[in-house]
């Protein structure tokens, strides 16, 4: 019994480093780097003045009514 507790510790600590290691791996290739092409792709194509004319004929801006 002597011992125990360093010897659960480490077990333990090693373990605790290797499935946090795997879960940022995870993460980042299963959400973040997805994340940042859809970005990429959506702002690739995006017209930022054709939107503002749709906001505007919507009437969601007040300082510009719609037409």
């Amino acid at each position: 019994m002597r011992r125990l507790l360093a010897r659960r510790m480490k077990f333990h600590l090693f373990g605790a480093f290797f499935v946090s290691i795997g879960c940022a791996a995870l993460y980042k290739f299963g959400v973040a780097e997805p994340r940042k092409r859809a970005y990429a792709e959506f702002y690739k194509n995006y017209d930022a003045m054709k939107d503002f004319e749709a906001m505007k004929a919507a009437g969601v801006f007040e300082c510009a009514p719609p037409k």
